[in-house]
């Protein structure tokens, strides 16, 4: 038996955190032959739910689950981390500015960086799933300098689920033919959904579907709404959803590329394709299982030159507003 992988999960109790556990448990990101310990951590009025919760796995008799951990402490919860998956956040309420969603994460990301770098393994690597999670990855990314920033990601795996899902729709086909999506930015209706290098079959989906008006005037908003669109029909935001795609990113960094393809999150940029250096940004990226690289060489015309800048334009504001805190 394989020495066991431990995960450390920020808002645990939470619907992504309740729809992300158990799949880590049954193996879906890193197989069926390694064991897992689970360091669960939520804010003290969540840890009624949280036993729970654990009553829960407990309960499912997971193989592969080794150890549960619920703690309110942070320090406590990432101590010895090797995946530290930050899902909680306070979400955008009514009547509060995005300024004020900024600085309320920011303060929380701060301290979670701080921790991080103080309790976790030396290996850990990090995955922001809470919103907005490009400047809350940076956020806690500028506040662990001893872990590398190699090691820090944002998800916008969902954005490149969501563009593929149309594209397949649209040109008729199963999702499983649609490879090359990118999403490039920001996770926020900034972001920009490649469809120039997006392929259908192996062809360009621009030949595939040759309406380039439909990508640019329907198929970028849908993508780029398309959580506002799922909280106008259910109520609530994404979380099947959202946890399916965290578990897709981790998976796809810990798993060699296909041949050919990319996948798209969040990452500290080096300047490619003309991106602020040090900026978490969106870009294609592929793995080898251990290492991952930007994919370099891609054309980009003069239409996702802007789209990218504008999305990274809005990145700086961000971290300006949260650079106050420091």
């Amino acid at each position: 038996m394989k020495e066991p992988i431990k995960i450390a999960i920020t808002g645990a109790a939470g619907q992504i955190g309740y729809s992300l556990l158990f799949r880590i448990a049954s193996g879906a990101i890193f197989g069926p032959d390694q064991p897992v310990d689970f360091s669960l951590i939520e804010i003290e009025p969540g840890m009624k739910a949280l036993e729970g919760v654990k009553m829960e796995l407990d309960d499912c008799a997971f193989p592969l689950l080794n150890k549960i951990l619920t703690t309110s402490n942070i320090d406590e919860g990432f101590y010895g981390a090797n995946w530290a998956l930050l899902v909680g956040s306070v979400p955008r309420k009514a009547g509060m500015e995005r300024g004020d969603l900024l600085g309320i994460n920011g303060k929380i990301f701060i301290g979670q960086g701080k921790a991080i770098a103080k309790n976790a393994a030396k290996d850990v690597r990090v995955l922001v799933v809470g919103n907005p999670c490009n400047t809350n990855c940076w956020t806690a990314m500028k506040n662990a300098s001893s872990v590398p920033a190699n090691r820090w990601f944002a998800m916008t795996r969902l954005d490149e689920n969501r563009a593929k899902a149309q594209l397949a729709q649209k040109a008729g086909v199963h999702v499983s033919k649609v490879t090359n999506t990118t999403i490039w930015g920001n996770h926020s209706s900034t972001q920009y959904p490649d469809f120039y290098h997006a392929k259908i079959d192996g062809k360009p989906a621009l030949d595939v579907i040759s309406d380039e008006a439909w990508m640019k005037d329907t198929f970028i908003p849908t993508v780029q709404k398309r959580g506002a669109a799922i909280i106008a029909a259910r109520g609530l935001s994404s979380a099947a959803s959202a946890a399916n795609a965290a578990i897709d990113t981790v998976r796809s960094l810990v798993t060699p590329t296909q041949k050919g393809d990319w996948f798209s999150v969040g990452v500290c940029s080096d300047g490619s394709y003309d991106s602020p250096v040090g900026t978490i940004t969106s870009m294609p990226v592929r793995s080898d299982g251990k290492n991952w690289e930007v994919v370099k060489g891609l054309e980009l015309n003069a239409f996702s030159k802007e789209k990218f800048a504008a999305s990274n334009a809005e990145l700086l504001e961000e971290q300006a507003e949260i650079s106050k805190l420091f």
